[in-house]
């Protein structure tokens, strides 16, 4: 049966003490609502829905960078979490099926309990995703009768024996999309705050006879963020788990408590990552490569037998084939580097395309920018790159070509040829000790008085 997601995105998050959305605050390098809205995806929605409200403008384009097909709608007034769904009504006429309401700040639901609830709508008309808290503090709590949820209580209102229940609620449901808005239809806003709540849902669904039901999920997956310290405990859980999960799947970490992964880093087998490296979103290396310490990667891949680092940074559009070696103090940038290619000390290479068992020596720079355009560099392969080379983009040094060290390298070099770029040598004998022996003097003069 389709599903359909519905984001809400709509809170300021005030405690965060920001001006930025609280969904957009950046968790393992993604906003907050990235997550959510990842976990989702794997289900393969038919639509998703993103409800926006404070910093609706910025929300909605990390949305969409996220999901071009996404529907965002606004809140204009934040009138509670029933409320907040409601705006989604008209994103989702016509739609079949079940569907999903998530929280942008709540990052870390699986999908597979997701799917857990979708396959427990066989049993029930409304399902609630509930988990054991260890200290149950203000939560809502759930209230069974057997295998059905009864209703869902707020701390404050709940009796003695209601607070002694461990079982909470998450906040997350699911129902099919049209029942989903018929109770919401019947939910009133005579309480306290005046709100519309979503949890009355449970108790409205009850006196019309439906079933609801409660999936259970670790209490880390519930985890909400509210403010800056819930942010830095939900990233050092984040890195927790990934770190963890490296080491299951066969990744030598050097020192796992100093590697930071982003939440789409995929790493193969047998490969090494040495300590304190961070990665970046976008990183896929490769099973059989090595990155050495103090590296920085980020929208790269990296081939199997690749060599990287310490002190190296990959940027975003670096491509590693097999058996290259980036070296210390290297910069790669939206450059493809062929077969068994070698960087390995104090250069920068971007925009470029280095052919296979090339050699370039220290200090070579590609010069790509103009300051207004970026150029490329194409170089062949088995070339040879003397140290302190300026490659003057766009130019091409070919195959089996070489260039003197320190040269400028402006025009084309073709196949097998030498290039040199250097200003003439003059040499004066002697000059030099009787310029520094003029210099001391002068300079003892100075102490003197």
């Amino acid at each position: 049966m389709p599903v359909s997601l519905i984001l809400l995105a709509a809170g300021q998050g005030t405690r965060m003490n920001s001006d930025l959305p609280k969904v957009l605050h950046p968790l393992a390098g993604v906003p907050l609502l990235v997550h959510a809205m990842r976990a989702g995806a794997v289900l393969g929605p038919e639509r998703v829905v993103v409800v926006t409200g404070h910093g609706a403008e910025a929300v909605a384009k990390a949305a969409r960078a996220e999901d071009p097909e996404v529907a965002v709608v606004h809140q204009a007034e934040q009138l509670g979490t029933a409320h907040a769904v409601a705006q989604a009504r008209r994103a989702l006429d016509g739609v079949v099926g079940d569907a999903v309401v998530l929280y942008g700040d709540t990052p870390f639901v699986r999908p597979e309990t997701i799917e857990a609830m979708l396959e427990a709508r066989a049993q029930h008309a409304v399902v609630v995703l509930g988990f054991e808290a260890a200290d149950p503090g203000r939560y809502g709590r759930l209230v069974m009768a057997g295998d059905s949820l009864e209703r869902i209580v707020e701390f404050k209102d709940a009796t003695d024996a209601e607070r002694a229940i461990r079982l909470c609620n998450s906040g997350v449901v699911c129902a099919q999309a049209s029942t989903l808005f018929e109770l919401i239809d019947s939910v009133g806003n005579q309480n306290a705050a005046g709100e519309y709540y979503l949890t009355d849902i449970v108790a409205i669904a009850r006196q019309k006879g439906l079933s609801v039901g409660v999936v259970r999920c670790d209490e880390a997956e519930t985890l909400g963020i509210n403010t800056r310290a819930e942010l830095a405990g939900a990233e050092a859980a984040f890195q927790a788990r990934m770190r963890a999960e490296a080491l299951d799947l066969g990744v030598t970490l050097i020192a796992p408590e100093t590697i930071h992964f982003a939440q789409d880093t995929v790493i193969g087998r047998d490969a090494v990552v040495g300590p304190n490296v961070v990665f970046g979103p976008g990183v896929t290396v490769e099973s059989g490569a090595e990155i050495r310490a103090f590296c920085h990667l980020e929208g790269c891949h990296v081939s199997r037998g690749a060599k990287v680092g310490p002190f190296a940074r990959l940027r975003p559009g670096a491509e590693l084939a097999e058996d290259v070696h980036v070296g210390n103090f290297v910069e790669i940038k939206a450059a493809i580097l062929d077969e068994g290619a070698k960087v390995n000390h104090l250069s920068y290479i971007g925009d470029a395309h280095v052919g296979e068992k090339t050699n370039i020596g220290a200090g070579t720079i590609t010069c790509n920018y103009d300051g207004v355009f970026k150029h490329r560099t194409e170089i062949g392969a088995r070339a040879f790159i003397g140290s302190d080379t300026m490659l003057v983009a766009p130019v091409r040094v070919g195959n089996d070509a070489m260039t003197g060290s320190g040269s400028v390298i402006t025009e084309d070099v073709p196949d097998g040829a030498m290039a040199l770029g250097r200003a003439q040598q003059t040499t004066k004998p002697g000059l030099g000790l009787r310029m520094m022996q003029r210099l001391r003097a002068l300079k003892a003069k100075k102490s003197e008085g």
